[in-house]
């Protein structure tokens, strides 16, 4: 399945901003993103697998939230971060 990196996460893709993945949940394909790159998921999930605060995961342009969300190899999914500041 396609995903779509958002910018503040491409220094583990290598820049790329868009990149394929596999998986039946939203978690079986974080897993197999962060065996392509190294400590993605992390930046995205949290120690009690929840989604951070900051992400939200659009899977065909309809929001999850929870990583049991299931996929299928068709699937289009965004990553978003939201940005904060002061």
């Amino acid at each position: 399945m396609l995903i779509h990196i958002p910018s503040p996460l491409r220094s583990y893709t290598k820049g790329a901003s868009k990149v394929d993945a596999d998986g039946t949940s939203v978690d079986d394909m974080l897993n197999h993103l962060d065996k392509q790159f190294p400590g993605i998921k992390f930046r995205m999930i949290d120690e009690q697998s929840r989604m951070r605060q900051h992400i939200k995961i659009f899977v065909n342009k309809e929001s999850v939230d929870t990583v049991k969300a299931p996929l299928k190899s068709a699937d289009e999914v965004h990553i978003i971060c939201a940005l904060s500041g002061g």
